[in-house]
């Protein structure tokens, strides 16, 4: 496995300190539970984990991010809020870039309260550029965005609920995405060859799994390894809702790609989305970018230095609000130095209090420091 070379003392204590200060610091295990973290991030993310099985064991992977174990242990304390500082080993392949380190470290900060406020998002965005920068690059750039932005201009365009719903929940994932706009102006039709799936349609994620066992046992099959039966009943699901669903209209479609499309300053991007939706469901949403905008550049981010892009997601499917990426120009958009944002559905997801609000960032010394990677 390829590990990232060590970042000199001075440069990570530089860069660690804006993260660390006034937070509980935190570890967390390095073998984690395979099937929640697929069923949380999202089934694109296997082929980057690396999976161990012990005989007989449920299958585990090496820990790909701190985010899920550091809100388990958040959950777990029963406190009503909580700030984290962790720092440690990840380990996740890059199948595309055969190069590239496998193993490297993250230092990171999540806060858990019960206001999920722009000043929580605009203190957490400030103080992963900080640490960034911290490390001495001169070519970063902050990256904003928004996946509830995109939420309430889906609502907007005054969908079919089962619609709104597929679209929100394909938000960060590009191909589901693309494929719905590409279909738009289709009628609904039946699933080809997907008796199966249709029977599991509209049923729990619980109940849809049971019957799939019981198929197999009737089959006498025995699974060995890969996917869950919950996860292949949600597939399955899935793909009877697609094809039953209706389909975007033309120009529901065109105002969505038009939506997409918009990456600029901030000012000119809000601007742009404000005269897309044509005032619809955004009026909030914006107000509370506008917010945003003025928190970070009063912590310091220099206006200049940030842009915003409505489809800026993150490998992993929780996050539900606000997104960011500090980027190196050197590095690329494949190679963040900072990513962070809010994921307040995860904690309840979790089986946590329904109000519990989650905001954070992870930062890559190796990337941020100057004489780091290149």
């Amino acid at each position: 496995m390829r590990a990232e070379p060590r970042v000199p003392a001075d440069a990570l204590a530089a860069i660690r300190a804006p993260l660390s200060e006034g937070a509980s610091s935190v570890d967390a295990p390095i073998l984690q539970p395979l099937g929640l973290l697929l069923e949380l991030a999202g089934e694109a993310m296997r082929a980057r984990l690396f999976v161990v099985q012990a005989e007989g064991g449920q299958e585990q992977c090496l820990r790909p991010d701190f985010t899920v174990p550091v809100t388990r242990q958040h959950l777990e304390s029963g406190a009503v809020s909580g700030r984290y500082y962790y720092e440690g080993k990840a380990f996740r392949a890059s199948p595309d870039h055969p190069g590239r380190a496998e193993e490297f470290v993250q230092i990171g900060l999540e806060r858990f309260d019960a206001a999920g406020t722009v000043e929580s998002d605009a203190e957490i965005a400030a103080l992963a550029w900080k640490s960034a920068v911290a490390g001495g690059r001169d070519d970063l750039l902050l990256w904003l965005g928004d996946i509830g932005l995109f939420a309430a201009f889906v609502d907007g365009l005054e969908l079919a609920p089962s619609l709104a719903a597929r679209l929100k929940r394909a938000a960060s994932r590009p191909r589901l995405l693309q494929a719905e706009l590409a279909r738009a102006g289709a009628e609904a039709k039946p699933v080809a060859g997907g008796a199966l799936a249709d029977l599991l349609a509209g049923r729990s994620s619980d109940e849809a799994a049971l019957m799939l066992e019981e198929v197999w046992a009737l089959a006498g099959i025995e699974p060995v390894g890969g996917r869950g039966p919950a996860e292949i009943a949600q597939r399955l699901i899935r793909r009877a809702e697609a094809a039953r669903a209706p389909a975007l209209s033309v120009q529901q479609a065109d105002s969505l790609r038009r939506f997409l499309a918009v990456s600029d300053t901030p000012e000119k991007a809000l601007a742009a989305i404000r005269a897309i939706a044509g005032g619809k469901a955004l009026t909030t949403a914006l107000a509370d970018w506008e917010a945003r905008l003025a928190l970070l550049t009063k912590a310091g981010v220099p206006q200049g230095a940030m842009l915003m892009a409505t489809t800026l997601g993150h490998a992993f499917e929780y996050y539900d609000g606000l997104t960011f990426e500090v980027r190196s120009t050197a590095l690329g958009a494949d190679r963040p130095v900072a990513v962070g944002g809010r994921y307040d559905g995860l904690p309840a997801r979790l089986d946590g209090p329904a109000n519990t609000k989650a905001v954070g960032c992870m930062v890559r010394p190796w990337r941020a420091f100057k004489g780091g990677e290149a």
